[in-house]
């Protein structure tokens, strides 16, 4: 697969995994957390990291390996690093490159759970986090940037208020200020979007939504593009300088443009320890086979429910990037040109009371749950769930209103999906 340039679909189906003769076609689980070597000096020169090969599977597994194969490809990147959790792969984001007395920006809509973690977590270990607006000029962004800003953090898609990044401006001023660009592509996936060829660094993702697509198993990734030049920017001694923790190593001259994934996986997983199993890594990976069909059909529902909301008299606003009359359109034509995923989110007539109600209403096959990205229709009221300890401030700052629903579209049929929320609708 290495020698060739695929399109999305056959990597989806094929890439990470190369059976050779009788060997098995299906990946195989490798339930292992040790690895048999022949001597001493094999097993130190793989943890000396002077050659490859696995140690432990604390930092590393071959089944992990494969699906960090797979969406690396996917993303267009150099490497990927699997992690237990998303959660666990945008703290690992961060701290991978930052420390105490530093900072970082982050879009102000960034998700609840991130926003907790960066004004909380960070906060206690000395990272502080500068929020701007989603729809910041590089002017703004770069106004918040001092010579401690070590990245800017963002969503490509944003949960649950779907902003679309403008890439061109975060991109630009990261560039400027000589820091890399983290965008967190959960949303989208891989097959909708791929920061990295819109000049993106590092892309985050919970593989627990669209890239499993069946709610079956946590799980977070890091990919490393490679293309950002560690060396010149003169700001990160963790990659440029020995490593004292590890043997000494100076992670970008023996890694190369995987210098940062490499730092991440040798370090972080290894102190950490929030590592993939190897079954959760073989359910993700079958999930990833039927990607591209799936993103496809959640977009095209999705679209058509939207349109639905905009029309119906007790929906007070919808919110969908595809729709002709979303502030974002133009943006989403841009940068989401298949599809801009499943997720719909818009408010109730009434205020939260009744937006509650209509969740109560929900019968059928559509139910209440804290996940998205499952080809099962969800729903959920973010403000006194996933965002509730969030205050008034930052929940308006994040553009998540008292009265908003989150959809999480399926791939059933779209109108048993529109029945269904009619039937609730009747009830308000």
């Amino acid at each position: 697969m290495k020698e060739r340039k695929y399109s999305a679909e056959t990597l989806c189906a094929q890439a990470g995994y190369d059976p050779k003769n009788k060997e098995p076609r299906i990946t195989p689980i490798v339930q292992s957390t040790t690895y048999n070597y022949d001597t001493s000096e094999d097993l130190a020169r793989v943890f000396s990291l002077s050659e490859g090969g696995y140690m432990y599977s604390r930092l590393g597994n071959p089944t992990v390996a494969v699906l960090e194969e797979k969406i690396a490809a996917l993303e267009g990147g150099v490497k990927g690093v699997a992690t237990s959790s998303g959660m666990a792969a945008s703290f690992f984001s961060v701290i991978n490159i930052t420390r105490a007395g530093q900072n970082i920006i982050a879009t102000s809509n960034v998700y609840g759970g991130t926003m907790t973690l960066f004004t909380f977590e960070l906060k206690n270990m000395g990272i502080e986090v500068r929020f701007v607006s989603e729809r910041a000029s590089k002017e703004e962004i770069l106004a918040s940037c001092d010579e401690n800003t070590r990245l800017i953090f963002a969503e490509s898609l944003s949960n649950p208020s779907l902003d679309v990044l403008d890439f061109e401006e975060f991109a630009g001023a990261a560039k400027e200020a000589k820091i890399p660009l983290i965008v967190d592509n959960t949303f989208p996936s891989p097959f909708l979007c791929r920061p990295l060829d819109h000049g993106a660094n590092i892309v985050v993702h919970s593989t627990s939504k669209y890239i499993d697509g069946h709610g079956s198993c946590i799980g977070g990734m890091i990919i490393d593009g490679g293309n950002f030049d560690w060396k010149s920017s003169g700001k990160f001694p963790e990659l440029t300088e020995p490593d004292e923790s590890y043997h000494g190593v100076v992670y970008a001259d023996s890694f190369g443009k995987a210098a940062y994934g490499a730092k991440c996986q040798a370090g972080l997983l290894r102190n950490f320890g929030s590592t993939m199993s190897p079954f959760n890594a073989f359910l993700t990976n079958i999930g990833t086979e039927t990607l591209h069909l799936r993103m496809e059909r959640h977009s095209n529902n999705a679209l058509k429910v939207a349109e639905y909301l905009e029309n119906h008299t007790k929906v007070d606003w919808v919110n969908y990037p595809k729709l002709k009359s979303s502030k974002y359109y133009d943006l989403a034509n841009k940068y989401l040109p298949k599809g801009a995923a499943g997720v719909v989110s818009f408010g109730v007539k009434g205020g939260a009371d009744l937006a509650k109600k209509f969740l109560d209403n929900l019968g059928g096959f559509i139910t209440i749950a804290t996940h998205v990205g499952d080809l099962k229709t969800m729903a959920l009221h973010p403000a006194s769930t996933t965002h509730s300890q969030l205050s008034e401030e930052e929940m308006k700052a994040g553009n998540v209103l008292p009265n908003l629903v989150r959809l999480n579209i399926g791939i059933e049929n779209v109108d048993d999906i529109i029945s269904e929320l009619e039937r609730a609708f009747e009830g308000i």
